[in-house]
């Protein structure tokens, strides 16, 4: 098996890499063609990956067994436009486009769970709810990407969402790690809530499996709960939250959205970091439990380094 891997040098592509590397497998990087496009439907960006010459890609593709699709644009708070699609919402297509004339086994597609936005239970099934322009591009990555596998069935395609990913050297867990230390680290009471925080290594456990499992894979899969409430995120961060009422933690959140609304949504972003760490976010069990390839969880580790004076990632 040998697999590539778009986006190989990113935060989340490069913890794949040294996943795969570990295993003893061949596996190679690849940087990610710069796309734009105006498309927002999914029909429109399938018409766009169809007009995209895909000839050198595939070309690259050649020979590799599994494709990882590392690549995109991972800033919550871009604002919308024409790189933002390109990157998270026209490559999906593209890249299965490649891999099928490449003649690729199975392409993997790293998306987001922020896709469903503030539902309160994350799951596999293709509803969406995004809430932002990133959560919007991600949505409709999914979305074109789906309609280019139906196309390709011989080639196996899923998609994993995942959850909040932290791991040593990303601005957002040293960012994480600050705020568990200040005065507002809080949670909504009783503290108790999933939360959805998970570790960059056990997401590329996680490809690393599903790149490896012999049977039909579904079309999308959630990174598994690593097992910390909204409590024990920011206490394994070096923190010690208070435990404000549930009731006022509510109604801060609702003005905070009401805010936003007034400005384009602009405050989106922040409102839910906050409504994370308040009240986290639930999630079903799903496929990968169901199959027994739950990673080993990490991410308590993560977040013990990023507490820690000195650490990478401060």
């Amino acid at each position: 098996m040998r697999y590539l891997v778009l986006g190989g040098s990113g935060f989340v592509g490069s913890a794949v890499l040294r996943a795969l590397d570990a295993a003893g497998l061949d596996a190679h990087a690849l940087p990610a063609p710069r796309l734009a496009t105006a498309a927002a439907t999914p029909a429109a960006l399938l018409a766009a990956a169809d007009a995209t010459d895909t000839a050198g890609l595939a070309t690259a593709f050649a020979g590799f067994d599994v494709v990882v699709n590392a690549a995109g644009l991972a800033t919550p708070s871009a604002p919308d436009g024409a790189a933002l699609l390109g990157a998270n919402a026209l490559l999906p297509a593209v890249v299965v486009r490649a891999a099928s004339a490449a003649g690729a086994r199975r392409v993997i597609h790293l998306s987001s769970a922020a896709v469903q936005g503030r539902t309160g239970l994350l799951d596999e099934t293709g509803t969406v709810r995004p809430f932002s322009a990133y959560s919007r591009s991600k949505a409709l990555g999914e979305q074109a990407l789906a309609l280019a596998a139906a196309r390709e069935p011989s080639l196996s395609v899923v998609t994993v969402r995942a959850t909040s990913v932290q791991g040593e050297g990303r601005p957002t867990t040293a960012a994480l790690a600050r705020l568990a230390r200040s005065p507002l680290a809080s949670v909504a009471s009783p503290g108790t809530a999933r939360s959805p925080i998970t570790s960059v290594d056990s997401l590329a456990d996680l490809v690393l499996a599903l790149g490896r499992y012999d049977g039909a894979l579904p079309p999308r899969v959630l990174q598994p709960w690593e097992g910390l409430t909204v409590r024990t995120v920011l206490e394994a961060a070096g923190g010690h939250p208070r435990t404000l009422p549930a009731a006022l933690c509510r109604a801060a959140v609702r003005g905070g959205y009401a805010l936003s609304s007034l400005v384009r949504g602009r405050l989106d972003g922040h409102v839910r970091r906050v409504e994370l760490m308040w009240f986290g976010q639930d999630q079903v069990t799903g496929w990968v439990t169901d199959q027994g390839l739950v990673p080993a969880a990490r991410v308590r580790e993560v977040l013990a380094g990023a507490a820690t004076p000195g650490a990478g990632g401060h």
